[in-house]
């Protein structure tokens, strides 16, 4: 007898315009009591193959069966009627609305008024262990909150077979253990399930099965359970690559920056960094970690002139002349600069460059509408002696740039909203390397990074390093952290909880700092 799937794909070819293929002749199938990571490289093509599936794109060739039967997607409303729904990367609710308006919003006929919805919903999220609350406004949510409301939505919908485009992108580990339970639970129930993911030790906690994407080519699919995360590597890139996380030493480490006693309060007038204070050397990364909103993105929009100061003090130092001891500490021979109340680009101009990557990739630092030319002049043009600006060294950076970063793009001319996230990311952090920093303060690097991207990021911020800078990397991936940095500096609600040893430390003891269960001594200063 003939196996039934939820989803089979059959030979699906997607192409933009005629230079890209996204999805070349594609054969996949999705089953019930199943969850399937989707992997593959930033332009591999998942998150367009799913697009397809969730009604946002129509396929150019092949053909969708649910349940065994040919069906027709030109919308996501054709989408929810097979049962097909998809959580996308970014969430499309209204901040002032409530988990039920939002999961309401769309719906015609009766039986969707707000009381009925809100009894809907409070079962459903009973049924599966969300804990949301369907009165609660969005704009009082955090990040995982939002998510499960937009898991309800689908739900609510009638979906039977669930695609997550990065889940646990911005979640912290405890909130990413709690969507994994959640998960756990809905395959029992039979939903299937298709996770798009970058991290493959959530691959192999989470996954039954995991079908890997190469170049817009579907190279295969296999059971979890027989395999690890270097041969998925293998899979993914289509060549052995190591897996192990640099951590060199420096030939010197002199200070760079000293922050003392920082206040700062949110566009609301609610504190959020509370008396802070750590010092940054150049020749090490000091890495940032807390759960999300402790304080890490206010503290590097602060250094870098974005956010207002309160009080307390930011003094910058000038590079030292390098020592030939490894691991010395150089002495400060001067004072140093104070920051606070100087701008951003006086600021940059002393050398301190932020690369911060939002939620939205697009949302800081890049015009979407735009070429990586004209997005490598934006940190220039201001620099010009005359009314006219030369192209030539923007243009000859992003050329060096796609070449270093083998950042896929159709022209450097071509607008970035055209290229794949990922992408977009690596514009993103290579310009501001390129701008050859003193001090390079970059937050969540990584996101939504395939694994080879990802070790060229960790291999770039290392060469700075040892250049002599002095790198701040805000990170959500504690094992990252732990691997890459010299020092971590834990965040707890606007405070610091502790700077602790990279090499010493351990992922518990972080965990428990994060929540202020336990905290760290800051370690020895290496004298």
């Amino acid at each position: 007898m003939e196996t039934v799937h939820a989803i089979e794909l059959r030979h699906i070819t997607k192409r933009f315009g005629t230079k890209v293929v996204a999805n070349d002749n594609i054969d996949l199938t999705i089953d019930r009591g199943e969850i399937l990571s989707l992997l593959g490289e930033n332009g591999s093509g998942k998150t367009t193959l799913m697009n397809m599936l969730s009604g946002i794109y129509l396929p150019d060739e092949g053909e969708i069966l649910a349940e065994g039967k040919p069906v027709s997607i030109r919308s996501p409303g054709d989408a929810y009627a097979h049962g097909i729904g998809m959580i996308h990367q970014h969430y499309k609710l209204v901040e002032v609305f409530t988990a039920a308006e939002n999961i309401a919003l769309g719906l015609k006929g009766k039986g969707h008024d707000r009381r009925t919805v809100a009894a809907q919903v409070q079962a459903i999220s009973d049924k599966y262990g969300f804990g949301i609350d369907p009165n609660k406004k969005v704009y009082d949510m955090s990040v995982s909150e939002k998510q499960t409301v937009e898991i309800v939505k689908v739900l609510y919908r009638g979906a039977e077979v669930l695609i997550l485009d990065e889940p646990t992108a911005v979640l912290t580990p405890q909130e990413t253990e709690r969507l994994f339970g959640i998960l756990r639970t809905m395959k029992a129930d039979g939903k299937a399930i298709v996770i798009i993911t970058h991290k493959l030790h959530e691959v192999m906690a989470i996954s039954d099965k995991v079908a890997v994407l190469r170049k817009g080519k579907y190279v295969g699919t296999v059971n979890t359970a027989d395999t690890n995360p270097q041969k998925l590597t293998e899979m993914m890139v289509g060549h052995a690559i190591t897996l192990n996380i640099d951590r060199p030493q420096a030939k010197y480490r002199d200070l760079r920056l000293e922050v003392k006693g920082l206040n700062c309060r949110s566009g609301e007038g609610l504190p959020v960094l509370k008396d802070v204070s750590f010092q940054a050397f150049g020749g090490e990364i000091l890495g940032i970690a807390g759960i999300s909103g402790s304080g890490q993105k206010e503290l590097l929009e602060a250094v870098a002139g974005l956010q207002k100061a309160e009080s307390g003090h930011i003094f910058y130092y000038p590079p030292h002349p390098k020592s030939d001891i490894a691991g010395r500490h150089v002495p400060v021979d001067k004072a140093g600069e104070e920051l606070v109340g100087k701008t951003p680009g006086q600021i940059r101009k002393v050398g301190v460059s932020l690369a911060f990557v939002p939620e939205d990739r697009l949302g800081m630092g890049l015009v979407g509408s735009m070429g990586m030319v004209d997005n490598m002049m934006l940190k220039t043009y201001k620099d010009a002696p005359g009314p006219f600006v030369d192209r030539k060294p923007p243009r000859e950076l992003a050329q060096r740039l796609v070449q270093e970063l083998e950042i896929v793009t159709p022209g450097i001319s071509v607008p970035v909203r055209r290229m794949s996230g990922g992408n977009v990311q690596k514009v993103l952090v290579g310009r501001e390397i390129a701008s050859t920093p003193t001090v390079l303060m970059t937050a969540y690097p990584v996101r939504g990074l395939d694994i080879n991207s990802s070790y060229t990021i960790y291999r770039l911020l290392n060469e700075q390093k040892l250049k002599g800078v002095a790198v701040l990397l805000v990170g959500e991936d504690l094992d990252v952290l732990l691997e890459l940095c010299d020092r971590i500096l834990v965040l707890c609600g606007g405070r610091v909880s502790g700077v602790v040893d990279g090499p010493a430390a351990t992922k518990e003891q972080l965990g428990l700092m994060m929540t202020r269960v336990g905290g760290g001594e800051e370690e020895s200063r290496h004298e």
